[in-house]
């Protein structure tokens, strides 16, 4: 899939996932790209804000002519690619915390946020990504808990980096990235929680589904929701 024909680059824009959105309900063509240097009304999951710091961090958004119903299997082959993205700008190794978090050493970098009209046949899937903010320069809510690409990454090249990788893994059957996707797991093997309990994440199944091994060895399927790493 070609991603990034046509592409319209903002210095600052509210979001680029509603920019994107009213770009699809208007019929522009899968593949269309809307990125920014700066967010003023970025989100994340949830409702959840999400900080684009001008000229530090890339928001970019793509529109794809397909019909995604939640729960999808989209934003974990999407977080693969941003995977390999991050690596191809200098990153030794990334890491992919279900749903939708890229870590670097245990820290995110990039969220991912995919939002549907299946009515219509499309959806429009947002990436955060952070190139150069500094330690010292996240929200407080997001110190010792985020961190960014380095290694001289600008916009220009995670763009170009996103394109080629979001692009190649769209074209290649879940059950393929899924070997790829269970090497990058951040939680497998470790203890989490979520609203109904805890347990130990074991892998995804063929559906993209987070099992969570609990007692005797019984396991708990999500496919929606969040989790979180216990102590």
């Amino acid at each position: 899939m070609q991603i990034g024909e046509p592409h319209l680059h903002f210095r600052t824009v509210g979001s680029t996932n509603t920019e994107a959105r009213e770009l699809a309900e208007a019929g522009a063509p899968s593949g269309t790209l809307v990125t920014s240097d700066e967010q003023t009304a970025g989100r994340g999951r949830q409702g959840r804000p999400w900080s684009t710091p001008a000229g530090a961090a890339l928001a970019y958004s793509f529109i794809l002519h397909r019909e995604v119903r939640p729960p999808s299997t989209l934003p974990l082959q999407i977080g693969v690619a941003v995977c390999e993205a991050v690596e191809a700008l200098g990153v030794d190794r990334a890491a992919l915390k279900w749903p939708n978090d890229v870590w670097i050493d245990g820290l995110k970098c990039a969220g991912i946020l995919v939002e549907s009209r299946p009515q219509d046949g499309w959806a429009v899937a947002g990436i955060g990504l952070n190139l150069t903010v500094g330690r010292d320069e996240f929200p407080p809510e997001l110190k010792g808990r985020a961190t960014s690409v380095g290694h001289g990454a600008g916009a220009a090249s995670a763009t170009a980096a996103l394109n080629e990788a979001i692009g190649r893994r769209l074209e290649i059957p879940f059950e393929e990235t899924l070997d790829e996707l269970s090497s990058r797991d951040a939680l497998r093997g470790r203890t989490i929680g979520w609203d109904r309990g805890s347990g130990v994440a074991a892998g995804f199944d063929r559906e993209g589904n987070l099992l969570i091994e609990g007692p005797a060895g019984h396991l708990t399927t999500l496919n929606t929701g969040e989790v979180h790493l216990e102590i």
